[in-house]
């Protein structure tokens, strides 16, 4: 027996021109929205509506919608990519709302996220970020040993593995009280930190990312542990630990 149904909603959407123009909330209406579709389906029929009566359609981020690329960062009713754990919001489906119900959506709130217009945000600090030292330099001339040559702990593997699950979303910034940037950096210094591969640049890599964190006005940890709760590929707060101590290594390693 089919448990699919149709939803009447009220929709509270942040409208935003550009990051130089100030932003309110408007208020939608859609109905006959199925449970089975995903809240982004959602959101291309409040377009399609829009368009329709010929008013501007809602401006909102999306590429692969299967939970892989983390363009689609919302904040949905006070939780980053919405009332579900382990799912980006492309992933989110309506079945998690309720007939009548009001959801507010707002884009990424941090100073390291200007809008764009309404729910898209420029997270190009992330790439910033990466482009410090998010990265390692491999000799190609043609005597390049195979990665699977390298002998690897399965368990420093394993790690490896969950931090480079990181989508680079935000939503570890959009989630905490400090917009704190450090579990998407302590993700990425893990992911080579922990292999032989990322051994050489250890220092100048780590050095460099959490300067580069600190130069786009990212706040600072506070352990709250939001971010890990609300991260959709479950980082774990052990990265920044680790990143922690890969930085304080590196600093001493300067005062020498």
């Amino acid at each position: 027996m089919s448990t699919r149904k149709n939803l009447n909603l009220t929709l509270k959407i942040w409208r935003q021109k550009n990051s130089k123009t100030k932003g309110k909330f408007e208020i939608y209406n859609v109905s006959d929205i199925s449970t089975d579709s995903s809240f982004l389906e959602m959101l291309d029929i409040l377009n399609e509506q829009l368009i329709a009566q010929e008013k501007e359609p809602l401006a909102f981020d999306h590429d692969c919608r299967e939970g892989i690329c983390g363009m689609c960062s919302l904040y949905i009713n006070g939780r980053a990519h919405g009332p579900d754990t382990g799912i980006t919001t492309c992933q989110l489906h309506m079945r998690m709302f309720t007939d009548g119900q009001t959801i507010v959506i707002e884009p990424w709130r941090s100073v390291a996220f200007p809008v764009i217009k309404d729910l898209i945000t420029d997270r190009s600090s992330f790439d910033r970020i990466m482009a410090a030292g998010g990265f390692i330099s491999v000799n190609t001339s043609g005597n390049t040993l195979d990665a699977n040559a390298i002998a690897v702990p399965k368990e420093d593997a394993d790690k490896a593995m969950d931090a480079a699950a990181c989508i680079s979303c935000g939503a570890c910034v959009a989630c905490c009280p400090n917009g704190a940037a450090m579990l998407f950096v302590g993700a990425k210094v893990s992911h080579f930190a922990l292999l032989p591969q990322g051994k050489v640049e250890a220092k100048r890599r780590v050095l460099n990312m959490v300067k580069a964190m600190d130069d786009e006005g990212f706040g600072n940890c506070s352990v709250i542990g939001a971010c890990e709760v609300e991260c959709p590929k479950n980082i774990s707060l052990d990265n920044i630990a680790r990143m922690n101590r890969e930085y304080m290594n590196a600093w001493i390693s300067t005062k020498k």
